[in-house]
């Protein structure tokens, strides 16, 4: 067998996500048979690539060979094949923009603004819990963009070589059931939720060394924080079982309200990443004009929101927000 690039790509997700089970699942393909295409790999170059056990798959020394060699063959393939495809249609060839998102709040009018203005544009979106693994896959080649936020004054990993730009902070909110006591208030004071059961969704977000901090800076420890995926935490909130904490510009959901967390505790910055020496960085000015975009266009169903921001000019989106105002927010 004559290895080919197509396996140095099977490699490097093996590596990325430590297991052959869930390189399977990002390339998809069935777990059999990608095992059965990485023993032939294997025996192509002459020795196993992976130590495997039940923690996971790990690379040997003649594995770390392989990626080392396949990390700069891949994105140099890749780059020419773009060379080629420019040249060949006269510069005229549809671009193409694959991102990556942490529970973003405005990767869907991103995607949609991008494809209003370049309807030839090959537009692809992949969903992670992980701004790790988004990273991963940017500096892999394997995404253009990663969407993500960060919490507080934090800034994504710098071990994966990616330029990162803010596009807004916004104050993070609590998530309350319309009968909830404190869903009149305009404001709630942390101090106030002491006695609450809280919810959160998998993966990077406020929960954790912020959240604690916080909370010990309000003079209580929170009680135990339930999991669940997006549409679990609405149900528990609108059980009454738990409240949550919510990005500002979180979607309306009937029978739930968002409220301000009294004195901004907590601030949530929404990142765009990209690797400086990817095709990408080309178009990454474009694509974070259109994500500033995107932002104000999340504000339209957020008034009070809005007025707030004005009011706050440290918070928002990373231009004066006069200027947002002037334009004038879209609301369809």
């Amino acid at each position: 067998m004559n290895l080919e690039l197509r396996h140095l790509r099977v490699v490097c997700a093996i590596a990325e996500t430590g297991s052959v089970t869930k390189a399977a699942s990002t390339l998809g393909l069935a777990q059999p048979a990608l095992t059965a295409q990485l023993q032939r790999i294997e025996r192509t170059l002459g020795g196993p690539l992976f130590e495997r056990d039940r923690r996971g798959a790990r690379p040997t020394a003649l594995g770390e060979l392989v990626l080392a060699r396949a990390r700069v063959l891949l994105p140099a393939m890749k780059g020419l094949q773009d060379e080629a495809a420019r040249l060949a249609g006269g510069g005229d060839a549809p671009r193409r923009y694959r991102f990556g998102g942490v529970n973003s709040p405005i990767l869907g009018r991103l995607v949609h603004r991008l494809a209003a203005e370049q309807p030839q544009a090959q537009i692809t979106t992949h969903a992670s819990w992980s701004v790790d693994e988004l990273a991963q896959l940017v500096a892999g080649a394997r995404l253009d963009y990663a969407l993500t936020g960060v919490c507080g004054d934090s800034i994504p990993s710098a071990d994966y070589g990616l330029s990162w730009r803010e596009v807004a902070v916004d104050p993070v909110m609590v998530l309350l059931p319309e009968t909830h006591p404190l869903a009149a208030h305009e404001e709630v004071a942390l101090a106030d939720l002491r006695h609450e059961q809280w919810v959160a969704a998998p993966g990077d977000g406020c929960f954790g060394d912020c959240f604690a901090a916080a909370c010990a800076r309000a003079g209580f420890t929170p009680r135990k924080v339930y999991e669940a995926d997006v549409r679990g935490c609405f149900d528990l909130v609108d059980a009454g079982a738990a409240v949550a904490l919510c990005q500002a510009t979180f979607r309306p959901v009937a029978g739930l309200v968002t409220r301000r967390l009294a004195g901004t505790p907590l601030r949530w910055r929404l990142m765009l990443g990209w690797h400086p020496e990817s095709p990408a960085a080309r178009m990454a000015d474009l694509v974070l004009e259109t994500a500033l975009s995107a932002y104000t266009d999340a504000l339209a169903p957020h008034p009070a929101y809005l007025a707030w921001l004005l009011r706050n000019p440290a918070f928002g989106l990373r231009r004066p927000l006069a200027a947002v105002v002037e334009r004038g927010v879209r609301t369809g």
